[in-house]
């Protein structure tokens, strides 16, 4: 959204080596990592490009807004709510006197200052609901950053994915920090889906990360209906299969009751994909535990995980925790959850050998075209002709590594339209 805002502004999209006037660093601290590797890249553009404007954005940005612009060769510092609005900042700017605009968020509904038009979509696309998130887990820093729950206004995401079908987008991706939070005048998150539904031409809906403890049972029901365009795919965080960690962490769900959800899920949608965040050296983790962890994972339907390392953050609560965990025992932790994390796709990738799945194309080396099926697998096929964008069916012939490898049955399938016959 921010690329299509500065190309209408007059700007040209260049790679990050080559040269530039204006560099835009959107910025992470979800981790200690991320906020180091914040710092590196603002670095580093400015040792490359002495003489650009440079902006920093997003998280980092809004909450060490005076650290970022007490650095030499800064130009503007935008948090969270500022940041699509970068355009309007840059007529004028001049270097060496920073401008920083990094207010707090409320909890009114927002909208979004997107283009009713723009260049063609090739690819799946994101479409922003809901940001900020009032849990508070004791190890999160996110509502630092974010701030408190709150939605987007309901027709201006109408709005919005109608722009963006009209200029091809065949897939639309929810995103938010707590999406199941969305509510905009009575209406939650499946009436939006619902509503998303009905646009033409119907999208492939996708959720992209969504809490249990808010998560509707409606989506299940909507993933099973061969006429609703939700995909059969769901990111649920677990973090742990321990009760006395998930308790410490503040999540509002047992161990049980993540695991119940999903084996309903797998029973009530045949091919789900279902994947989770797992954090590994949670202060006080015991190694019965990280055990307990290791078993929910490997009894559940779970084929992908995001594997964190625990990253202190002084803010938080559970930098106050004690039995801290060794950085050794974390990293010995977390290879363990990563090795079965492998396994569980292997078994998954393997078991999906033979079928017949909808892809969408997104990319190509050579002839040879890459892509993610509706419960999002990686799909390789051979092509001599173009399938950029296309929705295709595909007949899953191999798995191989870390990918799936087929042959285009036909193109331009409906989201769920019935598969053809092998």
């Amino acid at each position: 959204m921010i690329e299509d805002r500065l190309r209408s502004a007059g700007y040209t999209l260049v790679p990050f080596g080559a040269p530039a006037e204006l560099g835009v660093i959107h910025t992470c601290v979800v981790t200690r990592e991320a906020e180091a590797k914040s710092r590196k890249t603002i670095h580093r553009f400015i040792r490359e490009h002495p003489d650009a404007l440079v902006a920093v954005i997003g998280c980092y940005a809004q909450t060490a807004a005076e650290a970022i612009a007490a650095l030499d060769g800064v130009d503007l510092v935008l948090g969270n709510d500022a940041k699509m609005r970068l355009p309007e900042f840059l007529p004028g700017l001049a270097r060496g006197v920073p401008v920083v605009s990094c207010g707090r968020s409320g909890r009114d509904s927002f909208t979004v200052p997107f283009l009713s038009q723009g260049p063609p979509i090739h690819r799946r696309v994101n479409l922003k609901i809901q940001d900020g998130c009032d849990a508070m887990c004791s190890y999160c820093y996110i509502p630092f950053a974010r701030g408190r729950s709150r939605s987007r206004v309901f027709e201006d995401v109408i709005a919005e994915a109608s722009a963006l079908l009209a200029r091809g987008a065949k897939e639309l991706v929810l995103t938010g920090v707590n999406i199941g939070d969305y509510r905009d005048e009575g209406r939650g998150l499946t009436a939006l889906i619902d509503r998303l539904n009905t646009l033409g031409p119907q999208p492939r809906l996708r959720i992209s990360s969504i809490e249990l403890s808010n998560l509707p049972g409606t989506l299940l029901e909507r993933m099973a209906d061969p006429g609703h365009g939700l995909v059969p795919y769901l990111h649920v965080p677990l973090q742990s299969g321990s009760d006395a960690v998930l308790n410490a962490m503040r999540r509002p769900y047992t161990a049980e009751e993540y695991a119940a959800f999903m084996r309903r899920a797998a029973r009530a949608v045949p091919g789900i994909g279902l994947s989770a965040d797992v954090m590994a050296g949670f202060p006080g983790e015991t190694q019965g535990d990280f055990q307990q962890t290791c078993d929910l994972i490997e009894q559940s339907p779970l084929f992908h995980l995001h594997v964190f390392q625990y990253s202190e953050r002084e803010e938080v609560a559970s930098a106050r925790f004690p039995n801290k965990i060794a950085q050794e025992t974390i990293r010995d932790r977390s290879k363990t959850l990563i090795r079965l994390a492998a396994e569980k796709k292997h078994v998954f990738y393997a078991s999906a050998v033979g079928t017949i799945r909808p892809v969408l194309f997104e990319s190509r080396r050579g002839d040879f075209w890459f892509g993610h099926t509706d419960n999002y697998l990686d799909v390789c096929v051979s092509s001599m002709e173009s399938l950029e964008n296309c929705l295709a069916w595909v007949l899953i012939e191999e798995s191989r590594g870390e990918m799936l490898y087929g042959t285009v049955r036909s193109v331009q399938c409906l989201p769920k339209e019935k598969a053809p016959l092998e």
